[in-house]
């Protein structure tokens, strides 16, 4: 269903997409547009960002001179991502990246012509984004960060063997997150594990539901919810405080508190959409394009974070982590 690109291959194809756009802009080439917006600021959707950025930029679309880059971002708010969406449309830019559901859902809304590249969606298709994924025939495609949801059971297993009840944060509201969660509930009885829930439809909600969960779960899991990646801190606070270990499906969580993750490299998932995005300056129809899935894994562990949240962790996972936060 997906199509997957390794590392390599990821490369391979920028490479590619670079000479093909170098050869079709000569030196005195008109200036590309692209507008970029998330629906906002944390380090994986940071990331993507600076990733389709340094795509562009080593296709020789310098910002200022053969680009006109543009970036907003809505605060979390979808009154502003709409407000966003309409700034953009009326810019007429060659390419709009949306980083997120929400952005791209209000771009949608606002244009049926001007080519959307999605990145960081977990399922377009719930999105209402593309209606399924093969090629649009629409002007939309993009590249998903969906996860195969039984690696991060296997995880949770691997560092809590005898965690038998998860608890999750999440923003109902946010398709990327609903998505997540329904999948999570049929997979982890099949680990022997259960489910617990708590709703946070706003940043300011995260360290409530958190605490909300305290004496109902042996570990908090944290996907990929815009919300909950934006007021990290305040959830690895909550873990630290009641040593309730905190694992999570974002690289970049470690670093901000996490036990671990197994998740997508996010830099590599905006390398790979700028990849789209330079297909499309070059003159192939975004609708003409299959939506991608990125699958860049990578393992992070914080050992610091572990000894604090009470856990140990496994030598061999440490071992074979690509990074290791103390």
């Amino acid at each position: 269903m997906f199509k997957k690109h390794s590392s390599h291959a990821l490369r391979a194809a920028v490479c590619a997409a670079l000479a093909a756009l170098s050869c079709a802009l000569p030196a005195a080439a008109q200036q590309k547009s692209v507008a970029v917006t998330s629906i906002v600021e944390h380090p994986a959707l940071d990331a993507v960002r600076d990733g389709v950025k340094e795509a562009l930029q080593k296709a020789g679309l310098e910002d200022g001179k053969t680009l006109r880059w543009q970036y907003q971002t809505a605060q979390g708010n979808a009154g502003t991502a709409g407000q966003i969406a309409r700034k953009f449309v009326g810019d007429q830019p060659d390419v709009i990246v949306a980083i997120s559901t929400p952005s791209a859902q209000a771009l949608l809304a606002t244009t049926k012509n001007i080519p959307i590249v999605f990145s960081a969606v977990t399922d377009p298709v719930a999105g209402q984004l593309t209606p399924s994924w093969d090629a649009s025939g629409t002007n939309v495609t993009g590249v998903s960060n969906a996860l195969d949801l039984t690696k991060q059971a296997e995880m949770i297993r691997r560092i809590l063997p005898q965690a038998k009840r998860v608890g999750v944060v999440y923003n109902p509201g946010e398709a990327n997150s609903a998505t997540v969660i329904k999948q999570l509930r049929e997979l982890l009885p099949k680990y022997g594990m259960t489910l617990v829930e708590a709703a946070a439809p706003r940043s300011v909600d995260v360290a409530t539901s958190a605490r909300s969960l305290l004496g109902k779960v042996d570990l908090f899991y944290t996907n990929n919810d815009n919300n909950v990646m934006s007021a990290y801190e305040s959830i690895v606070k909550v873990a630290n405080d009641a040593k309730v270990p905190l694992l999570s499906a974002d690289t970049d969580s470690v670093k901000r508190g996490a036990v671990a993750a197994y998740g997508i490299d996010y830099h590599e998932l905006g390398l790979q959409t700028g990849a789209m995005v330079l297909r499309i300056l070059n003159g192939e129809k975004p609708g003409a394009i299959k939506p991608e899935t990125g699958s860049t894994l990578r393992l992070f562990v914080n050992t610091g974070a572990a000894e604090k949240q009470g856990v140990a962790l496994p030598p061999d996972l440490i071992q074979s982590a690509q990074q290791v936060f103390r």
